[in-house]
C-alpha cells in the first residue's frame, strides 16, 4: 500500500511539474545597462527614465501578447568593465534575453561579442561609433542592433550644417584622442568639410584633461569661423567657457553627447549648434504625445536619450508581436524587419543594423526664463 501511495504520488508531481513547465511565463524580463552614476550619469539615468516610460506604457495596455515586461536595471558607471560585469549578471543569473544598452560606444562595444555568444538580442539606443554592430572583420554581428544613426553620418551632418548654414570656410577641431566617439566624429567632420572646399586646424587633449587653454591660444591664432567639440557635456561644458574666456565668440558645433548642456552648462554655450536624434519642440504629433507622457512622469522635457531608449523598448515589443513569440532568434528575425514611425524618426535597418533615418540640428538658446533650453534649427536626411 505504501508503494501504491508512493507512486501515485510521483506521478501527480510529475504531471504538476510537466503542466507547470507548459505554461507560457506571464512576464517578459527585459535587462538595461547605462551609466546610472559616474562621470556620464545624465545620459544613463535618461535612458532608464526612456525605458521605464515605455515599459509602464506598455504594461498599462495589457502588455505584449498579455505579458508584461519585467524590468531590471544594472549601472555600470560608464566603465566597460563594470558593463561587462552587469551584463553577465542580467544574462546568467537573471536568464535575461532581450538588453537594452549600455549608452556609451566603448561600454556598449565591451558587451557586443557576448551579446552574439549568448545569443542575446542587445539594442544600443545611443552608441553612435561605427564598429558597434560590425566585428573586427566588418561582419555584422546578428544579435546586436542600434537605435541611433552612426558617427560618420552625424560628423558629416555638423560640417554640412557648418558650410551650408553658417557658411564657415575655416574649423578649428578640439578633440579627445583617447576617445572613439571623439575621435570618429573629428574625422568624419573634416573629411566632409574639407571636401566642400573649408579648411581644418585640429588640436587634441587627452581624456580627463581640465586645463585646455595652450590648444585654445593655437585656435585662436587661426582665426576659425567655427569650432568643432566633438565630446561629452561635461568636457564640452570646460571647453566652452575656456574658449569664451580667450575671447573666442565664433559658432560652436558638436554632436549628440553635447545632451545634457542644458542642465550642466551657462551662457558659454550660447551660439552653439548640435546634432542629435530628434527635437523636442517639433510638431510631430508623435514626439508631442511622448514629450507630454514623459514631462507628466518626471516633471522635465526628455533629451534624444530618453527618446531613443523608449524607441528600443517599443521596437522590440513590435518585433515581438511580428514574430508572434519570445523565441530570441524569431525575435531577432523580425527585429531585423523593423519599418516604422517612432519618435526619433521614421526608422529601418541597413545591412549592419544601423537605422535609416534623419538626423536634426539644434541651437542652445536662453528661454524666457533665463535657463537654457535647445530649438529645432534643420533636419538632415540620409
Amino acid at each position: 500500500m505504501k508503494k501504491l501511495v508512493l507512486s501515485a504520488f510521483v506521478v501527480a508531481l510529475a504531471l504538476t511539474t510537466i503542466g507547470c513547465g507548459s505554461k507560457k511565463s506571464n512576464t517578459i524580463k527585459l535587462g538595461s545597462v547605462g551609466p546610472l552614476s559616474g562621470a556620464v550619469a545624465v545620459y544613463g539615468m535618461e535612458a532608464k527614465d526612456g525605458v521605464e516610460l515605455a515599459v509602464a506604457e506598455i504594461n498599462a495596455a495589457g502588455g505584449i501578447n498579455g505579458q508584461m515586461i519585467e524590468l531590471v536595471a544594472e549601472d555600470d558607471e560608464g566603465d566597460p568593465a563594470k558593463t561587462v560585469n552587469a551584463f553577465k549578471k542580467l544574462t546568467v543569473q537573471d536568464g535575461i534575453k532581450f538588453v537594452i544598452g549600455s549608452l556609451t560606444s566603448g561600454c556598449t562595444k565591451a558587451i557586443t561579442d557576448q551579446s552574439q555568444a549568448a545569443k542575446v538580442l542587445q539594442i544600443a539606443p545611443a552608441a553612435t561609433a561605427e564598429n558597434i554592430t560590425i566585428d573586427e572583420n566588418g561582419r555584422t554581428i546578428p544579435y546586436v542592433f542600434r537605435a541611433c544613426f552612426i558617427d560618420p553620418f552625424q560628423g558629416t551632418v555638423g560640417a554640412k550644417f557648418a558650410v551650408e548654414n553658417l557658411k564657415a570656410k575655416k574649423a578649428a577641431i578640439l578633440y579627445d584622442v583617447g576617445n572613439d566617439y571623439s575621435v570618429g566624429l573629428t574625422d568624419n567632420f573634416e573629411e566632409t568639410f574639407v571636401k566642400a572646399g573649408g579648411a581644418v586646424v585640429k588640436e587634441s587633449y587627452s581624456t580627463g584633461e581640465k586645463d585646455f587653454n595652450a590648444q585654445i591660444t593655437k585656435i585662436k591664432n587661426a582665426k576659425p569661423d567655427v569650432v568643432y567639440l566633438p565630446d561629452y557635456y561635461g568636457t564640452v561644458a570646460l571647453i566652452a567657457k575656456q574658449l569664451r574666456a580667450q575671447g573666442v565668440n565664433v559658432p560652436f558645433i558638436g554632436g549628440d553627447g553635447w545632451d545634457g548642456l542644458t542642465e550642466n552648462a551657462g551662457t558659454e554655450v550660447l551660439n552653439g549648434f548640435y546634432s542629435n536624434h530628434y527635437a523636442v519642440d517639433s510638431s510631430d504629433e508623435a514626439v508631442q504625445k511622448y514629450v507630454a507622457a514623459f514631462k507628466n512622469r518626471y516633471n522635465r522635457e526628455p533629451t534624444s536619450f530618453a527618446a531613443l531608449a523608449y524607441d528600443s523598448v517599443y521596437m522590440l515589443k513590435d518585433a515581438i508581436l511580428k514574430a508572434g513569440t519570445t523565441d530570441v532568434a524569431k525575435v531577432r528575425d523580425a527585429f531585423e524587419a523593423t519599418e516604422g514611425d517612432y519618435v526619433t524618426g521614421h526608422l529601418t535597418f541597413d545591412a549592419k543594423h544601423n537605422p535609416v533615418k534623419s538626423a536634426v540640428m539644434l541651437e542652445l538658446v536662453e528661454g524666457s526664463d533665463g535657463k537654457l533650453k535647445t530649438v529645432y534649427k534643420a533636419t538632415v536626411n540620409p
